[in-house]
């Protein structure tokens, strides 16, 4: 994705019930559905939504959540079934963008809006009780099209058929897809040093892809070690 690229925003979406589910906070306000009209985005969340679990969910740095139609398109395909605006959970649902590689801190104009790429969106227990398909969040991760969570820089409202313009996008070129994946450590230490909108959960999830490769490293010795011996016992 480029400085100059745009797409559209097809729905603005907020909680339309909140569900009970199993797990610690037993609730969740993952049924959202696309409202009319013109639609506040303010620096915590879209006028009408909420979040039930605050505590691993909302705030700041996952105000507005964005999925790509086409990546909806290509879901509703393999399932066999209609995947409305707002069945992954989503604020936005934009035609024309690829989301889930939108670069890390770059900006987009919506409206009268000024919203930032943030953070991969991390399925949950959540989100594979709401799908009803089996193995949805291992399917999900592998595929890896996660969509992105959006910081709200400037205030202003949203609507149906809004262009989403790209009007900056960051020289370090990581992508949501690569934070998510987390397949190239040194790729996300570039984004740790050249990236000063990183959010601390994304330093977190860095964190956590750093100790997994240490442990898959450390594994991989013992094992290397052992044929090693074996081929000249």
């Amino acid at each position: 994705m480029r400085t100059g690229d745009s797409g559209e925003v097809l729905a603005i979406c907020v909680v339309h019930a909140d569900l009970e589910v199993p797990g610690r906070i037993g609730r969740t306000a993952i049924d959202k559905r696309p409202v009319p009209g013109r639609v506040g985005v303010r620096a915590l969340g879209v006028d009408g939504d909420h979040v039930c679990d605050v505590e691993d969910h909302g705030g700041v740095h996952q105000a507005v959540y964005a999925y790509a139609e086409e990546d909806a398109h290509r879901w509703s395909t393999e399932l066999g079934r209609e995947l409305p605006a707002g069945w992954f959970g989503e604020n936005l649902r934009i035609a024309g963008l690829p989301i889930s590689d939108a670069v890390i801190g770059s900006r987009w104009a919506i409206g009268d809006t000024l919203l930032e790429v943030s953070a991969p969106r991390v399925p949950c227990a959540t989100f594979q009780h709401w799908s009803g398909e089996r193995q949805w969040v291992k399917r999900f991760t592998l595929r890896s099209d996660t969509g992105a969570y959006l910081r709200v820089l400037t205030e202003g409202t949203i609507g149906a058929g809004d262009q989403v313009s790209v009007v900056h996008v960051p020289g370090h070129g990581v992508t949501v897809r690569d934070v998510f994946n987390g397949t190239d450590l040194a790729l996300l230490e570039t984004l740790l040093a050249e990236e000063p909108s990183v959010s601390d959960d994304v330093r977190k999830q860095i964190e956590r892809h750093a100790r997994r490769h240490a442990n898959t490293a450390g594994t991989a010795a013992p094992a290397a070690a052992k044929h090693s011996q074996g081929a000249h016992s």
